[in-house]
Protein backbone atom coordinates (compact mmCIF):
# COMPACT_ATOMS: atom_id res chain seq x y z
CA UNK A 1 0.00 0.00 0.00
CA UNK A 2 1.22 3.09 -1.10
CA UNK A 3 1.76 6.07 1.39
CA UNK A 4 -0.92 8.02 -0.28
CA UNK A 5 -3.71 5.64 -0.16
CA UNK A 6 -4.40 5.32 3.40
CA UNK A 7 -5.10 9.18 4.12
CA UNK A 8 -7.40 9.24 1.21
CA UNK A 9 -9.34 6.48 2.22
CA UNK A 10 -9.32 8.18 5.79
CA UNK A 11 -10.16 10.93 4.30
CA UNK A 12 -12.89 9.70 2.55
CA UNK A 13 -14.32 7.67 5.46
CA UNK A 14 -14.47 10.36 8.26
CA UNK A 15 -16.07 12.40 5.57
CA UNK A 16 -18.82 9.85 4.72
CA UNK A 17 -19.14 8.99 8.80
CA UNK A 18 -20.23 12.84 8.63
CA UNK A 19 -22.50 12.85 5.87
CA UNK A 20 -24.17 10.20 7.36
CA UNK A 21 -24.13 11.34 11.16
CA UNK A 22 -25.72 14.52 9.72
CA UNK A 23 -28.38 12.47 7.20
CA UNK A 24 -29.34 10.59 10.42
CA UNK A 25 -29.53 13.97 12.58
CA UNK A 26 -31.99 15.65 10.06
CA UNK A 27 -33.74 12.28 9.78
CA UNK A 28 -34.52 13.02 13.60
CA UNK A 29 -35.28 16.70 13.76
CA UNK A 30 -37.81 15.89 10.58
CA UNK A 31 -39.69 12.46 12.71
CA UNK A 32 -39.79 15.28 15.71
CA UNK A 33 -41.13 17.79 14.08
CA UNK A 34 -43.52 15.64 11.98
CA UNK A 35 -44.75 14.44 15.96
CA UNK A 36 -44.87 18.34 17.14
CA UNK A 37 -46.77 19.05 14.13
CA UNK A 38 -49.20 15.56 14.35
CA UNK A 39 -50.06 16.40 17.64
CA UNK A 40 -50.78 20.01 17.38
CA UNK A 41 -52.79 19.06 14.35
CA UNK A 42 -54.32 16.13 16.79
CA UNK A 43 -54.72 18.89 19.54
CA UNK A 44 -56.59 21.53 17.04
CA UNK A 45 -58.79 18.45 16.06
CA UNK A 46 -59.68 17.88 19.28
CA UNK A 47 -60.45 21.22 20.46
CA UNK A 48 -63.82 23.11 19.38
CA UNK A 49 -62.75 25.95 20.79
CA UNK A 50 -60.51 27.51 23.87
CA UNK A 51 -61.74 26.12 27.09
CA UNK A 52 -64.02 23.31 24.66
CA UNK A 53 -63.25 20.20 23.11
CA UNK A 54 -64.65 17.11 21.16
CA UNK A 55 -65.06 14.21 23.85
CA UNK A 56 -66.34 10.26 23.51
CA UNK A 57 -67.61 8.44 20.72
CA UNK A 58 -69.94 11.04 19.07
CA UNK A 59 -67.47 14.04 19.71
CA UNK A 60 -69.66 16.04 21.34
CA UNK A 61 -68.51 19.66 21.94
CA UNK A 62 -68.19 19.84 25.77
CA UNK A 63 -66.13 22.24 28.19
CA UNK A 64 -66.11 25.82 29.45
CA UNK A 65 -66.36 29.04 27.17
CA UNK A 66 -66.71 33.15 28.22
CA UNK A 67 -69.71 32.68 25.83
CA UNK A 68 -67.28 33.55 22.26
CA UNK A 69 -68.13 29.82 21.73
CA UNK A 70 -71.88 28.64 21.25
CA UNK A 71 -72.59 24.95 22.13
CA UNK A 72 -76.05 25.27 19.92
CA UNK A 73 -77.66 27.48 17.13
CA UNK A 74 -80.27 28.27 19.32
CA UNK A 75 -77.81 30.09 22.45
CA UNK A 76 -76.24 31.95 19.83
CA UNK A 77 -77.85 35.24 20.77
CA UNK A 78 -77.49 34.70 24.36
CA UNK A 79 -74.05 33.66 24.70
CA UNK A 80 -73.47 36.38 22.37
CA UNK A 81 -74.99 38.95 24.98
CA UNK A 82 -72.93 37.46 28.32
CA UNK A 83 -69.74 37.57 26.01
CA UNK A 84 -70.02 41.80 25.65
CA UNK A 85 -71.07 41.91 29.37
CA UNK A 86 -68.08 39.57 30.01
CA UNK A 87 -65.97 41.55 27.78
CA UNK A 88 -67.14 44.99 29.47
CA UNK A 89 -66.19 43.68 32.97
CA UNK A 90 -62.78 42.59 32.39
CA UNK A 91 -62.61 45.70 30.36
CA UNK A 92 -62.92 47.97 33.75
CA UNK A 93 -61.25 45.42 35.78
CA UNK A 94 -58.68 47.79 37.02
CA UNK A 95 -61.06 49.88 39.19
CA UNK A 96 -63.90 47.41 39.36
CA UNK A 97 -62.43 43.93 40.41
CA UNK A 98 -64.66 40.89 39.22
CA UNK A 99 -64.65 37.56 40.34
CA UNK A 100 -66.64 34.44 38.12
CA UNK A 101 -69.81 32.59 38.47
CA UNK A 102 -70.32 29.44 35.76
CA UNK A 103 -73.95 28.30 34.56
CA UNK A 104 -73.47 24.37 33.67
CA UNK A 105 -75.99 22.27 32.50
CA UNK A 106 -76.41 19.79 29.74
CA UNK A 107 -76.78 22.35 27.00
CA UNK A 108 -76.06 19.85 24.07
CA UNK A 109 -79.25 18.37 25.15
CA UNK A 110 -81.18 15.46 22.64
CA UNK A 111 -84.16 12.79 23.29
CA UNK A 112 -82.24 11.30 25.92
CA UNK A 113 -82.11 14.19 28.70
CA UNK A 114 -85.29 15.21 30.52
CA UNK A 115 -84.83 18.79 29.55
CA UNK A 116 -85.42 20.15 26.27
CA UNK A 117 -83.49 23.09 24.26
CA UNK A 118 -86.48 25.73 25.37
CA UNK A 119 -85.73 25.09 28.84
CA UNK A 120 -81.75 25.35 28.46
CA UNK A 121 -81.98 28.46 26.21
CA UNK A 122 -84.27 29.72 28.82
CA UNK A 123 -82.22 29.22 32.07
CA UNK A 124 -79.33 30.80 30.39
CA UNK A 125 -81.78 33.97 29.47
CA UNK A 126 -82.51 34.19 33.25
CA UNK A 127 -78.90 33.85 34.47
CA UNK A 128 -77.89 37.08 31.93
CA UNK A 129 -80.46 39.10 33.22
CA UNK A 130 -78.86 38.52 36.92
CA UNK A 131 -75.92 38.83 35.82
CA UNK A 132 -76.61 42.80 34.41
CA UNK A 133 -78.99 43.79 37.35
CA UNK A 134 -75.80 42.84 39.72
CA UNK A 135 -73.44 44.33 37.54
CA UNK A 136 -74.88 47.69 36.15
CA UNK A 137 -78.55 47.15 37.31
CA UNK A 138 -80.95 47.83 40.08
CA UNK A 139 -79.34 46.33 42.51
CA UNK A 140 -76.04 46.56 41.30
CA UNK A 141 -72.97 45.69 43.54
CA UNK A 142 -69.04 44.62 43.58
CA UNK A 143 -67.39 42.63 42.78
CA UNK A 144 -68.62 42.63 39.62
CA UNK A 145 -69.76 38.96 37.87
CA UNK A 146 -67.83 37.42 35.06
CA UNK A 147 -70.33 34.29 33.56
CA UNK A 148 -69.06 31.27 31.88
CA UNK A 149 -71.64 28.96 30.47
CA UNK A 150 -70.35 25.23 31.17
CA UNK A 151 -71.84 22.40 29.60
CA UNK A 152 -71.42 18.70 30.65
CA UNK A 153 -73.13 17.04 27.64
CA UNK A 154 -76.25 15.50 26.63
CA UNK A 155 -77.29 12.84 30.10
CA UNK A 156 -74.36 15.12 31.69
CA UNK A 157 -71.80 12.15 30.16
CA UNK A 158 -68.97 14.55 30.28
CA UNK A 159 -69.49 16.21 33.21
CA UNK A 160 -65.80 14.93 34.73
CA UNK A 161 -64.20 16.66 32.18
CA UNK A 162 -66.49 20.08 32.45
CA UNK A 163 -66.68 20.39 36.46
CA UNK A 164 -62.26 19.77 36.04
CA UNK A 165 -62.31 22.61 33.61
CA UNK A 166 -63.99 24.72 36.09
CA UNK A 167 -61.83 23.59 39.17
CA UNK A 168 -58.59 25.20 37.46
CA UNK A 169 -60.59 28.37 36.68
CA UNK A 170 -60.49 28.77 40.42
CA UNK A 171 -57.31 30.89 40.19
CA UNK A 172 -56.79 34.06 38.43
CA UNK A 173 -57.85 35.34 35.83
CA UNK A 174 -60.68 34.10 36.23
CA UNK A 175 -61.29 33.57 40.20
CA UNK A 176 -64.52 31.33 39.83
CA UNK A 177 -66.34 31.35 43.30
CA UNK A 178 -69.89 29.86 42.20
CA UNK A 179 -71.32 27.57 40.16
CA UNK A 180 -75.13 27.95 39.27
CA UNK A 181 -77.61 25.76 37.34
CA UNK A 182 -76.44 22.44 37.56
CA UNK A 183 -78.97 20.47 36.07
CA UNK A 184 -81.63 17.92 37.04
CA UNK A 185 -81.55 15.55 39.54
CA UNK A 186 -79.61 12.58 38.11
CA UNK A 187 -76.58 10.58 39.23
CA UNK A 188 -74.35 12.08 37.27
CA UNK A 189 -75.61 16.04 38.03
CA UNK A 190 -74.76 15.20 41.81
CA UNK A 191 -71.95 13.33 41.22
CA UNK A 192 -70.50 17.19 39.29
CA UNK A 193 -72.51 19.01 42.19
CA UNK A 194 -70.52 17.28 45.07
CA UNK A 195 -67.26 17.32 43.35
CA UNK A 196 -67.41 20.79 43.02
CA UNK A 197 -68.18 21.30 46.24
CA UNK A 198 -65.35 19.38 48.00
CA UNK A 199 -62.89 21.93 45.77
CA UNK A 200 -64.30 24.56 47.53
CA UNK A 201 -66.50 26.22 44.34
CA UNK A 202 -70.02 27.62 46.34
CA UNK A 203 -73.23 25.77 44.53
CA UNK A 204 -76.43 26.98 43.77
CA UNK A 205 -79.02 24.67 41.91
CA UNK A 206 -81.94 25.98 39.70
CA UNK A 207 -83.98 22.92 39.12
CA UNK A 208 -82.36 20.06 41.10
CA UNK A 209 -85.92 19.01 43.59
CA UNK A 210 -84.66 15.41 44.01
CA UNK A 211 -85.09 15.97 48.54
CA UNK A 212 -82.05 13.11 49.10
CA UNK A 213 -79.37 15.71 47.93
CA UNK A 214 -78.10 16.26 51.66
CA UNK A 215 -74.75 16.76 53.31
CA UNK A 216 -73.20 19.00 50.42
CA UNK A 217 -71.20 22.12 51.88
CA UNK A 218 -72.00 25.68 50.47
CA UNK A 219 -75.05 24.57 48.56
CA UNK A 220 -78.02 26.11 48.19
CA UNK A 221 -81.18 25.37 45.69
CA UNK A 222 -84.17 28.10 44.55
CA UNK A 223 -86.10 25.31 43.44
CA UNK A 224 -88.63 23.65 46.34
CA UNK A 225 -87.43 19.94 47.02
CA UNK A 226 -89.86 17.19 45.53
CA UNK A 227 -91.30 16.74 49.03
CA UNK A 228 -92.17 20.35 49.29
CA UNK A 229 -93.77 19.98 45.95
CA UNK A 230 -95.92 17.11 46.38
CA UNK A 231 -96.77 18.28 50.04
CA UNK A 232 -97.80 21.94 48.18
CA UNK A 233 -99.85 19.87 45.81
CA UNK A 234 -101.72 17.70 48.14
CA UNK A 235 -102.21 21.04 50.17
CA UNK A 236 -103.97 22.16 47.27
CA UNK A 237 -105.63 19.02 46.63
CA UNK A 238 -107.44 18.86 50.14
CA UNK A 239 -108.48 22.70 50.11
CA UNK A 240 -110.86 21.40 47.15
CA UNK A 241 -113.45 20.69 49.17
CA UNK A 242 -113.71 17.25 49.04
CA UNK A 243 -113.29 17.39 45.07
CA UNK A 244 -110.08 14.85 45.61
CA UNK A 245 -110.59 12.11 48.10
CA UNK A 246 -108.86 9.11 46.61
CA UNK A 247 -105.35 8.71 44.76
CA UNK A 248 -103.61 6.30 43.59
CA UNK A 249 -99.67 6.94 42.72
CA UNK A 250 -97.59 5.99 39.50
CA UNK A 251 -94.12 5.84 39.58
CA UNK A 252 -90.58 5.26 37.49
CA UNK A 253 -89.10 3.12 39.00
CA UNK A 254 -85.60 3.57 37.38
CA UNK A 255 -82.80 3.92 39.99
CA UNK A 256 -81.24 6.80 38.61
CA UNK A 257 -84.25 9.01 38.77
CA UNK A 258 -83.95 10.68 42.38
CA UNK A 259 -86.65 12.98 40.68
CA UNK A 260 -89.32 10.39 40.69
CA UNK A 261 -88.52 8.62 43.62
CA UNK A 262 -88.40 11.32 46.07
CA UNK A 263 -91.84 13.04 44.68
CA UNK A 264 -93.56 9.67 44.94
CA UNK A 265 -92.57 9.10 48.46
CA UNK A 266 -93.25 11.94 49.51
CA UNK A 267 -97.08 12.17 48.12
CA UNK A 268 -97.05 8.85 49.51
CA UNK A 269 -96.73 9.96 52.94
CA UNK A 270 -98.05 13.29 52.91
CA UNK A 271 -101.79 12.41 51.19
CA UNK A 272 -103.51 10.44 53.17
CA UNK A 273 -105.39 11.58 56.44
CA UNK A 274 -109.16 10.91 57.23
CA UNK A 275 -110.85 12.37 54.30
CA UNK A 276 -108.79 11.21 51.95
CA UNK A 277 -106.81 8.12 51.19
CA UNK A 278 -104.70 5.49 48.30
CA UNK A 279 -106.93 3.24 46.86
CA UNK A 280 -103.93 0.99 45.59
CA UNK A 281 -100.45 0.36 46.36
CA UNK A 282 -97.91 2.70 44.37
CA UNK A 283 -97.69 1.31 40.35
CA UNK A 284 -94.49 1.21 39.05
CA UNK A 285 -93.16 1.35 35.27
CA UNK A 286 -89.08 1.11 34.84
CA UNK A 287 -88.24 3.81 32.38
CA UNK A 288 -84.57 1.97 32.32
CA UNK A 289 -86.10 -0.92 30.28
CA UNK A 290 -86.58 1.11 27.12
CA UNK A 291 -88.26 -1.66 25.11
CA UNK A 292 -90.59 -2.08 28.16
CA UNK A 293 -92.10 1.31 29.67
CA UNK A 294 -94.09 2.10 26.90
CA UNK A 295 -96.13 -0.65 27.31
CA UNK A 296 -96.44 -1.30 31.04
CA UNK A 297 -97.68 2.71 31.06
CA UNK A 298 -100.70 1.57 28.36
CA UNK A 299 -101.54 -1.56 30.70
CA UNK A 300 -101.07 1.01 33.82
CA UNK A 301 -103.87 2.94 32.02
CA UNK A 302 -106.19 0.31 31.97
CA UNK A 303 -105.52 -0.84 35.62
CA UNK A 304 -107.03 2.51 36.91
CA UNK A 305 -110.49 1.45 34.88
CA UNK A 306 -111.25 -0.55 38.03
CA UNK A 307 -109.03 1.56 40.88
CA UNK A 308 -111.17 4.72 39.71
CA UNK A 309 -109.23 7.08 41.82
CA UNK A 310 -110.32 10.87 41.93
CA UNK A 311 -106.63 12.10 41.08
CA UNK A 312 -103.56 10.15 39.53
CA UNK A 313 -100.19 11.08 41.05
CA UNK A 314 -97.53 10.84 38.06
CA UNK A 315 -94.26 10.46 39.91
CA UNK A 316 -92.19 10.68 36.51
CA UNK A 317 -90.44 12.97 33.85
CA UNK A 318 -92.52 15.05 31.32
CA UNK A 319 -91.73 12.70 28.43
CA UNK A 320 -93.02 9.84 30.28
CA UNK A 321 -96.41 11.77 31.20
CA UNK A 322 -96.84 12.33 27.06
CA UNK A 323 -97.05 8.93 26.98
CA UNK A 324 -99.26 8.05 29.84
CA UNK A 325 -102.10 10.57 29.03
CA UNK A 326 -102.34 9.22 25.29
CA UNK A 327 -102.50 5.59 27.01
CA UNK A 328 -105.73 7.14 29.30
CA UNK A 329 -107.18 9.04 26.11
CA UNK A 330 -107.77 5.59 24.83
CA UNK A 331 -108.37 3.97 28.15
CA UNK A 332 -111.88 1.62 27.90
CA UNK A 333 -114.16 3.07 30.92
CA UNK A 334 -114.48 6.29 28.90
CA UNK A 335 -116.84 7.82 30.89
CA UNK A 336 -114.39 7.86 33.83
CA UNK A 337 -113.07 11.13 34.15
CA UNK A 338 -109.07 11.45 35.82
CA UNK A 339 -107.37 14.37 37.32
CA UNK A 340 -103.55 14.07 36.99
CA UNK A 341 -101.26 15.69 39.29
CA UNK A 342 -97.66 15.97 38.57
CA UNK A 343 -94.59 17.68 39.25
CA UNK A 344 -92.18 20.51 37.52
CA UNK A 345 -90.81 18.25 35.18
CA UNK A 346 -93.85 18.75 32.60
CA UNK A 347 -92.48 22.20 32.29
CA UNK A 348 -89.29 20.50 30.08
CA UNK A 349 -92.27 19.40 27.29
CA UNK A 350 -92.10 21.49 23.88
CA UNK A 351 -95.07 23.58 23.31
CA UNK A 352 -95.68 20.86 20.86
CA UNK A 353 -95.46 18.28 23.26
CA UNK A 354 -98.17 20.38 25.62
CA UNK A 355 -100.57 21.29 23.31
CA UNK A 356 -100.67 16.86 22.65
CA UNK A 357 -101.11 16.33 26.26
CA UNK A 358 -104.01 18.62 26.04
CA UNK A 359 -105.62 17.49 23.52
CA UNK A 360 -105.89 13.95 25.15
CA UNK A 361 -109.17 15.53 27.06
CA UNK A 362 -107.58 14.34 30.54
CA UNK A 363 -107.31 17.11 33.12
CA UNK A 364 -103.48 17.92 34.32
CA UNK A 365 -102.52 19.81 37.22
CA UNK A 366 -98.73 19.97 38.44
CA UNK A 367 -96.52 21.67 40.49
CA UNK A 368 -94.09 23.85 38.99
CA UNK A 369 -91.00 25.74 39.50
CA UNK A 370 -92.14 29.15 38.97
CA UNK A 371 -94.86 31.17 36.62
CA UNK A 372 -94.63 34.59 35.86
CA UNK A 373 -98.41 35.10 36.85
CA UNK A 374 -96.99 34.15 40.74
CA UNK A 375 -96.73 37.88 41.51
CA UNK A 376 -99.98 38.91 40.94
CA UNK A 377 -101.82 35.62 42.53
CA UNK A 378 -100.09 36.55 45.62
CA UNK A 379 -97.49 39.78 45.42
CA UNK A 380 -96.39 39.20 48.66
CA UNK A 381 -94.22 35.94 48.28
CA UNK A 382 -92.73 37.41 45.33
CA UNK A 383 -90.44 40.24 44.31
CA UNK A 384 -92.35 43.27 42.60
CA UNK A 385 -88.84 44.42 40.41
CA UNK A 386 -87.72 40.98 40.08
CA UNK A 387 -90.90 39.40 38.55
CA UNK A 388 -91.65 42.74 36.74
CA UNK A 389 -88.99 41.58 34.33
CA UNK A 390 -90.87 38.82 33.08
CA UNK A 391 -93.85 40.10 32.39
CA UNK A 392 -95.04 41.31 29.04
CA UNK A 393 -93.22 44.11 27.55
CA UNK A 394 -90.79 43.13 30.52
CA UNK A 395 -86.75 43.36 30.13
CA UNK A 396 -87.11 39.77 28.74
CA UNK A 397 -89.26 40.49 26.30
CA UNK A 398 -87.23 43.28 24.79
CA UNK A 399 -84.23 41.08 24.71
CA UNK A 400 -85.14 37.99 23.41
CA UNK A 401 -88.44 39.13 21.83
CA UNK A 402 -89.28 36.26 19.71
CA UNK A 403 -88.85 33.39 23.05
CA UNK A 404 -91.78 32.37 24.18
CA UNK A 405 -90.94 31.59 28.10
CA UNK A 406 -93.62 29.58 28.73
CA UNK A 407 -91.86 27.17 30.98
CA UNK A 408 -90.81 29.13 34.16
CA UNK A 409 -87.15 28.48 33.50
CA UNK A 410 -85.93 31.70 32.91
CA UNK A 411 -86.69 32.67 36.02
CA UNK A 412 -85.01 29.86 38.26
CA UNK A 413 -81.77 30.43 36.33
CA UNK A 414 -82.05 34.14 37.18
CA UNK A 415 -82.79 33.23 41.06
CA UNK A 416 -79.98 30.88 40.81
CA UNK A 417 -77.58 33.25 39.64
CA UNK A 418 -78.93 36.38 41.93
CA UNK A 419 -78.43 34.04 44.51
CA UNK A 420 -74.83 33.79 44.15
CA UNK A 421 -74.65 37.03 43.21
CA UNK A 422 -75.93 38.03 46.78
CA UNK A 423 -73.55 35.87 48.56
CA UNK A 424 -70.60 37.69 46.34
CA UNK A 425 -71.88 40.73 47.65
CA UNK A 426 -71.76 39.83 51.56
CA UNK A 427 -68.56 37.90 51.30
CA UNK A 428 -66.79 41.21 49.89
CA UNK A 429 -68.32 43.45 52.40
CA UNK A 430 -65.67 44.51 54.91
CA UNK A 431 -63.08 43.53 52.41
CA UNK A 432 -63.44 40.18 53.08
CA UNK A 433 -61.81 37.90 50.38
CA UNK A 434 -64.44 36.51 48.16
CA UNK A 435 -63.62 32.03 47.73
CA UNK A 436 -66.05 29.97 46.94
CA UNK A 437 -65.68 28.97 50.54
CA UNK A 438 -66.72 32.40 51.81
CA UNK A 439 -69.74 32.36 49.65
CA UNK A 440 -71.13 29.76 50.37
CA UNK A 441 -71.12 30.67 54.05
CA UNK A 442 -73.12 33.71 53.09
CA UNK A 443 -75.98 31.34 51.51
CA UNK A 444 -76.82 30.62 55.25
CA UNK A 445 -76.95 34.29 55.93
CA UNK A 446 -79.34 35.14 53.49
CA UNK A 447 -83.20 35.71 55.81
CA UNK A 448 -84.93 38.61 56.97
CA UNK A 449 -84.29 42.04 54.82
CA UNK A 450 -81.14 39.57 53.39
CA UNK A 451 -83.91 37.41 51.53
CA UNK A 452 -82.91 36.71 47.89
CA UNK A 453 -85.38 39.10 45.82
CA UNK A 454 -86.21 35.99 43.67
CA UNK A 455 -88.42 36.31 40.64
CA UNK A 456 -89.92 33.13 41.94
CA UNK A 457 -90.37 34.01 45.48
CA UNK A 458 -88.24 35.22 48.66
CA UNK A 459 -85.45 32.65 49.24
CA UNK A 460 -83.41 32.38 52.43
CA UNK A 461 -82.45 28.92 52.97
CA UNK A 462 -82.02 26.06 55.79
CA UNK A 463 -78.39 24.75 56.69
CA UNK A 464 -79.44 21.59 54.33
CA UNK A 465 -79.61 24.25 51.41
CA UNK A 466 -83.27 23.49 51.30
CA UNK A 467 -85.01 27.02 50.55
CA UNK A 468 -87.43 28.10 53.21
CA UNK A 469 -91.59 27.75 52.67
CA UNK A 470 -90.81 28.35 49.15
CA UNK A 471 -93.65 29.34 47.21
CA UNK A 472 -95.06 26.40 44.17
CA UNK A 473 -97.15 27.25 41.71
CA UNK A 474 -100.15 25.07 41.62
CA UNK A 475 -100.52 25.34 36.97
CA UNK A 476 -103.14 23.87 35.02
CA UNK A 477 -102.72 22.39 31.16
CA UNK A 478 -105.25 24.38 29.12
CA UNK A 479 -107.46 23.04 26.14
CA UNK A 480 -104.57 25.13 23.93
CA UNK A 481 -101.44 23.62 25.26
CA UNK A 482 -100.82 26.68 27.85
CA UNK A 483 -100.28 27.04 31.56
CA UNK A 484 -102.46 29.11 33.76
CA UNK A 485 -101.97 29.55 37.40
CA UNK A 486 -104.67 27.90 39.61
CA UNK A 487 -103.20 28.47 43.20
CA UNK A 488 -99.85 29.38 44.88
CA UNK A 489 -99.10 26.84 47.19
CA UNK A 490 -96.43 25.79 49.85
CA UNK A 491 -95.06 22.85 52.11
CA UNK A 492 -95.91 24.73 55.06
CA UNK A 493 -99.16 26.44 54.25
CA UNK A 494 -98.47 29.93 52.61
CA UNK A 495 -94.95 31.08 50.99
CA UNK A 496 -92.36 33.08 52.72
CA UNK A 497 -92.45 36.60 52.28
CA UNK A 498 -90.13 39.55 52.61
CA UNK A 499 -90.20 40.37 56.12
Amino acid sequence: MSPLTWPRWREWSWRTVKLVAAGVALAVLASVAAVVITGKVSEARARCADGVSHEGADRECVGVTDGSYAFAGHLKRVEKKIEDENERVYAHRTEDPYVTVAYLTSFTVTDDDSNSEDSVRHELEGAYLAQIRHNRGDLAASPKIRLLVANTGSGARHWEHTVDELIARKAAPDRLVAVAGLGPSTDRDVLALRKLSKNGIATVSSIMTATDITGIQGFVRVAPTNADEARAGAAYLKRQKKKYRTAVVIQDAAKSNLYARTLGEAFTEEYPDKDHRLVADRITYDSSVPSAWPNELHYTAEQLCGERPEVVYFAGRGRHLSHFLNALANRTCQAQQFTVLTGDDTTNLTPKELAAAARTGVTVLYTGLAHADMWRDDPGSVSGPSAGSFQPGGTMDKWFPDDARYDGQDIMGHDAVLTAAQGIRMASNWQGKVTGRSVGRMFLQLDGDRKVPGASGFLSFKDNGDPRDKAVPVLRLTPKGESELVDVSAPGGRPATRG
